[in-house]
């Protein structure tokens, strides 16, 4: 959609997104579902994503392109902080130890009920060990990442992503163009 528009624009994800947080992205998705503890997970997670951002989009931003990432630090803060338990404010010091004040101008939360999420998931791949994770944890997951999007309401919008897939296009089209404000379709 941005290309179409006319704007370079990289996608990547994390983890990863370079080559050194691709090989940490193996070691955090591979094995048992406690193979990691939660303060293991997010020093794993903020290496990579210190790695990812020094060799793929700092390099990319400073180019003048745009960056859509799929995920950043509110997946570590939902996941090792509401998820696993790890308290906000320790996290908060690591994401500034480690990044700075390095943020997204938009983030956009595509919320689904849990046991959709799930099922579409596991249609997608093998479940990861994060996936295979019981209910309990993944709805502290989503309660934490709709508590990150209220709590921060300038970068984040929320995407209704239960409906079909040009519902949920037509959604992010909207936001995206509202929030940058761009005209796009």
């Amino acid at each position: 959609m941005l290309k179409r528009a006319g704007i370079d624009a990289l996608a990547t994800r994390e983890p990863g997104g370079s080559p050194g947080a691709e090989a940490i992205r193996r070691l955090l998705l591979k094995g048992e579902t406690e193979r990691w503890d939660a303060i293991g997970e997010t020093l794993l997670f903020f290496a990579a994503r210190r790695d990812h951002i020094a060799r793929t989009i700092r390099p990319a931003l400073d180019a003048g392109r745009w960056v859509v990432c799929d995920r950043f630090t509110d997946s570590t803060i939902a996941y090792q902080g509401y998820g696993r338990g790890l308290p906000l404010a320790a996290l908060m010091a690591v994401r500034r130890f480690a990044l700075g004040d390095f943020d997204p101008d938009l983030t956009l939360l595509l919320d689904l009920p849990i046991a959709e999420g799930l099922e579409r998931a596991a249609r997608r791949s093998t479940a990861d060990r994060f996936e295979r994770l019981d209910r309990d944890f993944h709805q502290r997951l989503r309660d934490g990442f709709l508590a990150i999007a209220a709590a921060e309401p300038a970068r984040c919008a929320v995407i209704d992503a239960a409906g079909d897939i040009d519902a949920v296009h037509r959604a992010i089209v909207a936001a995206v163009s509202t929030r940058l404000g761009l005209s796009l379709t």
